[in-house]
């Protein structure tokens, strides 16, 4: 799950809760009275327009992510002359619904921005496009991991131009203190933070809450324990979870990192007198305007099963747009372009998709972008994972950051809550 928590752009686009399928004939319902009444915060209509309006329906308030939807319309524009390009601001817990609903009425956006974790329901109900023929002829496609290309029984419905994902960002006045170098093995840095505790400094920072947002942090930890969603094992996960249960017991981690969001730990660690944090490079203007000490980010230690999701906002084609290949192109020119991702990395920091791009001096010659980048081909993973049934993703992400939590928290040991998550892993997983 990308990113302080009021930055929804970013933040939230990591691990936000779902729509359950069961759900989706209510939704409908539900969000009817939106298509009727159209939109908070725009004027016009919602829909698909004409053959020379392009629509395109986000959920971004935060002024960085806004300029990345505006300079995207500057540029569209600027290249294809008479066409406008409307951007739509729906708000993230109406998103969803709305372009349920708007697909049973066969109407909707031309393109359409969302929480990438969301494309297979949204696939499912019916809102998304095929992109098969489109996506297998472009000609870029090649440097795009497959990580960030959603599917759904085969057939291509979304892709990301960008991820959002974590990082082990570390301070580094703390560690040059101690003649500590940035971990590059899980030992490593259970030595550090050893080292770090002794010399009466806090050891590491992280979101701890028994929901997605919890799964979301928990996974590194338990992929470099061997854990495999594919294949749980109840010894992998046992062994995640005592290496954290033992952060906790030993003073490292605070147990109230149970009712931390992804945006407290940020703010402790950039407060100064802790060493380690794992979060995002969404944090990346929270710590320069905020952290008074020098800093820097690294990728999280994680040996070599270990797995990072990559998080970020998908684009789409609405289902019933009657411009497709308008809005093909408007995709190809801005989200999947490299030009496209340089204008969103220095807008908001996210981190570009593309090999090529990610190979880019704006990326590769910043020491608190490089990481998040590097880590992207080694580590990253889909999100949700492919293993995970569509219907079953907001209860797997549930139980996971359950689980999670009680560890942290102490009121569930390790090999029972390894038993527990298995239990729920091994219904979840086979359902259809």
């Amino acid at each position: 799950m990308n990113f302080n928590e009021e930055r929804r752009s970013i933040t939230h686009n990591r691990s936000r809760p779902r729509i359950r399928l069961g759900l989706m004939a209510g939704a409908i319902a539900a969000a009817a009275g939106l298509i009727l009444s159209g939109c908070s915060g725009t004027s016009g209509s919602s829909t698909g327009g004409g053959s020379n309006t392009l629509t395109v329906w986000h959920y971004f308030s935060d002024p960085n992510q806004v300029k990345v939807m505006t300079d995207y319309a500057d540029l569209f524009q600027k290249d294809n002359k008479g066409i406008t390009v409307k951007n739509v601001y729906v708000p993230y817990d109406q998103l969803d619904q709305k372009l349920i609903a708007s697909a049973g009425a066969k109407t909707g956006p031309d393109v359409v921005v969302f929480n990438g974790a969301d494309a297979s329901n949204l696939a499912l109900a019916g809102t998304l496009a095929p992109l098969d023929a489109k996506w297998s002829s472009f000609a870029d496609k090649g440097q795009f991991p497959e990580s960030v290309v959603h599917k759904l029984n085969g057939k291509t419905y979304a892709v990301q131009g960008y991820v959002n994902l974590l990082g082990l960002w570390y301070n580094k006045d703390i560690l040059d203190s101690l003649k500590i170098t940035p971990p590059t093995t899980m030992d490593e840095l259970n030595g550090a933070l050893a080292k770090v505790k002794a010399a009466g400094k806090s050891g590491i920072t992280l979101s701890g809450l028994p929901n997605s947002q919890g799964e979301w942090q928990a996974y590194p930890w338990l992929t470099a324990a061997g854990f495999d969603l594919s294949k749980p094992s109840t010894d992998a996960l046992k062994t995640g979870f005592s290496t954290v249960a033992d952060w906790v017991d030993k003073g490292y981690l605070s147990k109230e990192a149970t009712t931390w969001d992804q945006t407290v730990p940020f703010q402790k660690f950039a407060a100064g007198g802790v060493a380690f944090a794992e979060n995002g490079n969404w944090q990346l203007a929270t710590a320069k305007s905020t952290a008074k000490f020098a800093y820097g980010v690294a990728p999280l230690p994680l040996g070599g099963s270990g797995k990072v999701y990559l998080g970020g906002e998908g684009e789409g084609i609405g289902a019933f747009s009657k411009n497709q290949d308008l809005a093909w192109k408007y995709l190809q020119e801005t989200y999947y372009s490299s030009a496209g991702q340089l204008i969103a990395l220095k807008d908001s920091g996210t981190i570009p998709a593309r090999a090529d791009t990610a190979s880019n001096a704006a990326v590769t010659g910043d020491p608190l972008v490089k990481p998040f980048a590097d880590s992207i081909k080694s580590m990253g993973a889909n999100y949700p994972s492919d293993s995970v049934p569509p219907a079953s993703v907001a209860n797997q992400q549930l139980a996971g950051g359950q689980a999670w939590s009680s560890v942290l928290g102490g009121s569930s040991s390790p090999s029972d809550a390894a038993a527990k998550y298995k239990q729920a892993l091994d219904q979840l997983l086979s359902a259809k």
